[in-house]
C-alpha cells in the first residue's frame, strides 16, 4: 500500500507544484488533472486495502473522473474565450475579468 501511496503524494506534489508555478492556463489545468489522478489512486488504494468489501472508492473515483471532465471542458471553453480576446492565455489577462 506504501507505493500507492508515495506514488499518489508525488503526482499531487508535481500537480501542485505546476498549479503554483505556471502562468500558462493549459499547463494549470493539465497540473489540476494531475491531482485529481492523485486523489483517485488514493481513493481506490484506501477502498482496496482498507474496506475490502465495498465499492466506495471506486464511486468516488468515478465521480471524480466525471468532475475532471465537465472541468477540463469549462475550463478550455474559458481559455479559447480569453484567447479570442486578448490574443494570449497567459494568467496575467485574468485580471481584466474583474469588476
Amino acid at each position: 500500500m506504501f507505493y500507492y501511496l508515495a506514488l499518489a503524494a508525488m503526482l499531487f506534489s508535481i500537480g501542485l507544484f505546476g498549479v503554483l508555478t505556471r502562468r500558462n492556463t493549459i499547463g494549470i489545468l493539465m497540473s489540476l488533472e494531475l491531482m485529481f489522478n492523485a486523489a483517485n489512486i488514493n481513493f481506490v488504494a484506501f477502498n482496496k486495502f482498507i474496506v475490502t468489501d465495498g465499492l466506495t472508492g471506486q464511486i468516488f473515483a468515478m465521480f471524480i473522473i466525471a468532475v475532471a471532465a465537465a472541468e477540463a471542458a469549462l475550463g478550455l471553453a474559458i481559455v479559447l474565450l480569453i484567447y479570442r480576446n486578448w490574443r494570449g492565455i497567459d494568467t496575467e489577462h485574468y485580471n481584466v475579468m474583474k469588476w
